[in-house]
C-alpha cells in the first residue's frame, strides 16, 4: 500500500472512532429551554466549607425523599440515586468548592435517559437540603 493510502485509511478510523465515541446528540438537541437555565435551576450555593458535612447531608436529604443512594464518593465529590415511586428517576448530585467560603451544589436529575427540566423535583430537593444544612449547622436532630 502507498503511504497516502494508509494516511487515509488511518484518518477513517480515526473519525469513525471519535464519531462512535461522541455522545448522542439527540439527548443534547432535544432539550427543550436553555442549558443555563436548566443549569441555574440545579445549582445552589451555600455558606460552609465543610464537604464530607454537605454530602452526608446531601446522602440524608436524597434518602429523606425516598431516594435509594446508589454511589456516594467523598473525592470527587458526587452522590447518585434512585427513586422507585411509579416510575424511576435517577439523580446525581455533585459538591465542589465555590471561591473560599462556599461551597457549590448541582443536581442533576433523569428520567430514564432524558434530563429532567422540569423545575419542581430541583426545588423539592433544594428546599429539604436547605432545612437539613439549618438543621446539621444548628446540631438539631
Amino acid at each position: 500500500m502507498k503511504k497516502k493510502q494508509v494516511l487515509m485509511i488511518g484518518l477513517l478510523i480515526a473519525t469513525i472512532m471519535l464519531v462512535s465515541c461522541a455522545p448522542s446528540t439527540h439527548q443534547v438537541l432535544a432539550a427543550k429551554g436553555s442549558q443555563v437555565k436548566l443549569r441555574a435551576i440545579q445549582t445552589r450555593a451555600f455558606d460552609t466549607t465543610n464537604k464530607e458535612k454537605m454530602l452526608r447531608t446531601v446522602i440524608a436529604t436524597l434518602q429523606d425523599l425516598g431516594f435509594v443512594v446508589d454511589k456516594a464518593d467523598d473525592i470527587l465529590g458526587t452522590v447518585s440515586g434512585t427513586k422507585l415511586d411509579r416510575y424511576a428517576l435517577r439523580m446525581t448530585v455533585s459538591v465542589r468548592p465555590r471561591g473560599e467560603t462556599q461551597l457549590l451544589v448541582r443536581a442533576n436529575a433523569q428520567y430514564n435517559i432524558y434530563a429532567v427540566e422540569d423545575p419542581e423535583p430541583y426545588q423539592q430537593f433544594f428546599d429539604a437540603l436547605s432545612k437539613a444544612i439549618f438543621l446539621t449547622a444548628h446540631q438539631v436532630d
